[in-house]
Formats: structure tokens, sequence, C-alpha cells
């Protein structure tokens, strides 16, 4: 009987895909950016102290997500005006929250009403820009989270709700660099005024804190991948080198 080794390592190869390739590389926990890496959530982008959103040197979108299901997400968009193409408006947006991840793989945001805020310049109608609150319950139909064979990164693409796909996203800071996980503008409406007084006193003092400790985070830039590449490569290697001991055994064994 011919030993056929290619069949074996295709047999192998089998086996091992479904570990390969099931399910996402990394967890959705850390901060995500699109690919001009100019924006980032955390306090670079929204102090709620003196309620200010810094303007990025270029658009794009950032998100962050703890393991305990708390989210934060800072865009920054430009929109050009086909009737008037050098009059580009220019919008920012922070929201944070709690999400949920579905049965179906969807990822639902629920915003912290009172905290979200928006920023919309249009230079060509009023020379002052329009600060508001803003608040916008999100569904994502579905997420991937795959390496980029290009960037050598966690690649995060998520779906909006009609199934189109969003700028991809990528890995930039693990643990995520988000602001306080708490309600940091809390109104009376919610609760008695004495009780509200009190939280946002909590919620400012400890917001002050975040930003006096800005430069003392302990969220990490991650530039490149970690051991899931290396797990790709070891496994690469284990069928080369099953493959290449088959092969020989043949040839001894036609000798």
């Amino acid at each position: 009987m011919v030993f056929r080794w290619h069949q074996t390592v295709s047999f192998m190869v089998a086996l091992l895909a479904p570990f390969v390739r099931a399910g996402n590389v990394t967890a959705l926990t850390g901060t995500w950016t699109t690919k001009a890496n100019t924006v980032f959530t955390g306090p670079g982008f929204y102090d709620p102290i003196d309620e200010l959103l810094y303007e990025p040197k270029l658009p794009g979108l950032s998100m962050s997500f703890t393991d305990d299901g708390y989210y934060e997400e800072a865009f920054y968009y430009v929109i050009s005006q086909p009737s008037n193409p050098t009059c580009p408006i220019a919008l920012l947006q922070f929201q944070h929250g709690t999400y949920e991840i579905a049965s179906n793989g969807s990822i639902l945001l629920y915003p912290f009403a009172v905290d979200g805020r928006q920023l919309v310049s249009d230079p060509c109608t009023s020379e002052e820009s329009v600060y508001s609150r803003y608040s916008q319950f999100v569904v994502y139909s579905g997420w991937d989270i795959t390496i980029d064979d290009y960037r050598g990164q966690y690649k995060l693409q998520l779906y909006k709700f009609d199934g189109s796909p969003m700028n991809p996203m990528y890995l930039v800071y693990l643990p995520p660099l988000m602001l306080p996980t708490v309600t940091m503008n809390p109104t009376a409406s919610a609760t008695s005024a004495a009780t509200a007084s009190s939280t946002a006193a909590k919620a400012k003092s400890r917001l002050k804190r975040s930003f006096e400790n800005r430069s003392k985070t302990d969220a990490i830039k991650r530039p490149v991948i970690d051991g899931i590449f290396w797990w790709y490569i070891g496994m690469i290697m284990m069928i080369g080198g099953g493959g290449a001991f088959l092969f020989l055994q043949r040839q001894n064994m036609c000798e």
C-alpha cells in the first residue's frame, strides 16, 4: 500500500482548522481606534470637569470596552457639503455607559443619558460651535476580531444594525484607556436633590483624581500582536515538521 503522507497532513490541518478559525482571536476588552490612530477614548478627548471636547488632529473613531460590561466611545467626523465643499462640518461625540452582547452576537450599547456630549461646528452658518447633550442607544448587528496581516494588530470589525460594516478599528490600549465608568453628571431628576448633590460631588472628586493621574495610567499601548501569533506559528511548524517526518519515513520505506 502506497503511504500518502500528503493526505495525512491534510487530515491534520482539517483537524486543527476549527481551533484556529473558530470565534474571535482575542477578547473585546481594550481600547480600539481607526486607521488614523489619532482619536482615543479617555480624558484626552473629553474633559467632563470643564465640559470640554478636544478636537483630534484627524477624524476617526475610538471605542473602549471593559470585562465587566462598560463601554466608552469617542467619534470625530468631518462631513463634506456637496453644495459647498469649502465648508465641511466637524462633529465630535462622546458617550459612555454599559453594553451587552446578545445571544445572537449583536452588541447593545446603553449610554448614561446625562453624560453624552456633542459639539457641532459649521463655519459657514455660525462662528460659534454648538455644544449640547447627546444620547443614542446603539445596536451593532455583529462583530469579529481578526489579526490584520499588514499591520500585525488585532482588528475589530463592527457591523451596523443594517449589516453594513463600519471602519475597522485596531487594538491600541490594554487595559482600556477610559474615563471613570460612573455617571459623571448626575441630575436631580433621577434621585433626591441631597442624594444628587452628594453623588455629583463624589463623581467630580473621582474625575479630578482621574485627570491628575493621566500620566500614571496602567493602560499599555499594544502596537503588535502577542501570544496568539506565536500559537499560530507553532501550529504551522508542527504541521510542517510532521509532514516532513512522514515524507522522510516514506522515502526510507521505498528504498
